[in-house]
Formats: C-alpha cells, sequence, structure tokens
C-alpha cells in the first residue's frame, strides 16, 4: 500500500517543481519566457543549423498588449537557445503582414491609433538583438495607408511577404505561420 502512495507523491513533486521554475530567456532577453522539461525525449539537435521563416500575420487581441505571436517568435528562439542550439545556428526571418503590419507602427503612430504606446517595439527590439531579421510586406503597407516612416525604424520593407517566403523556403527555411 506505501508503494501505491510514494508514486502519485513522487508525481506530484516532479510537477510541482515544474511549475515553480522561473521563466529562461536564452537567446532572446526578456521576452518569450520558457521552461526546461527534463524529461522530453525530443528536443533540437544543438549542433544542427536550424533555418526558420516565420509568416507573421496574426494581430493583438488588445492593441495595448503585446502581439502574442510577436512573444512567440522570442519563445520558439529561446526554446532552441534552452536545447543548447547556439544563438549562431539559429536564422530567423520574419515577415509580418495584414493586420499584424500594425504592430511594428512607431510609438507616435501607434499612440495616434491605439491611445497607448506600442508594446510590441520592446519585443522588436530584443528580437533584432537576437539576430532575427524582420521584414514587413510592402504591399501590407499600401494597403493599409502605411509608409515605412510610420514604423519602427528597424524593419526591412520587402516587395511582399508571398515573394519573401518563397525566396527563402526553396533555400531550405522551414516555414511556420503565426
Amino acid at each position: 500500500m506505501k508503494k501505491l502512495l510514494i508514486l502519485p507523491i513522487f508525481l506530484c513533486l516532479i510537477a510541482l517543481q515544474a511549475y515553480s521554475q522561473s521563466a529562461q530567456y536564452p537567446i532572446v532577453k526578456g521576452h518569450g519566457g520558457i521552461y526546461e522539461i527534463e524529461n522530453a525525449t525530443e528536443r533540437p539537435d544543438p549542433n544542427r543549423e536550424y533555418k526558420i521563416i516565420v509568416d507573421l500575420t496574426s494581430a493583438a487581441n488588445s492593441p495595448a498588449q503585446v502581439n502574442r505571436w510577436v512573444d512567440n517568435i522570442a519563445r520558439m528562439m529561446n526554446l532552441h537557445g534552452l536545447a543548447g542550439v547556439p544563438k549562431e545556428n539559429l536564422h530567423v526571418k520574419v515577415v509580418v503582414h495584414g493586420g499584424a503590419a500594425f504592430s511594428l507602427l512607431n510609438d507616435e503612430n501607434y499612440q495616434e491609433r491605439y491611445q497607448t504606446d506600442n508594446p510590441n517595439l520592446e519585443v522588436y527590439d530584443a528580437l533584432k538583438a537576437a539576430g532575427a531579421e524582420i521584414y514587413v510586406c510592402g504591399q501590407s503597407l499600401i494597403a493599409r495607408n502605411l509608409d515605412s516612416e510610420d514604423l519602427w525604424p528597424d524593419v526591412q520593407v520587402a516587395l511582399s511577404a508571398l515573394t519573401t517566403i518563397t525566396t527563402y523556403v526553396p533555400e531550405g527555411y522551414t516555414y511556420l505561420k503565426f
């Protein structure tokens, strides 16, 4: 009977330890917090080079909050880092278009549109510092009456999201849609 009680207690202690961890930020500092999973049997290979292109179209639920999909890019990069993938082996390109284009507005234009500072800019700064390249679809800018001067100054304007994706996928980039 005692043996039957020990297993559930042991499992509860393991679960409690996992939930009591502090978030980690191995590659994207301060954003995209992730947690170690000690018993994970599938993990990224630290010796492999990862090339990832993220197709970011989803807007935030609330303009006053960080777009969870922008933060998810940081999480994805940090998860690779937690598994031991060095920053120099992680090549991430983000193509922002559709409703997500507004997440790239500079504070002045974001404030004018939403009456709050842009909470996404700090995440974009951290993504860039971690080596991610951020592009915005030029076609989306025109469709939304935006100009490159309205945006975060470190974003690169692409002809389109479609051509950027079709350029990098054949070069071996894994496509993720957020």
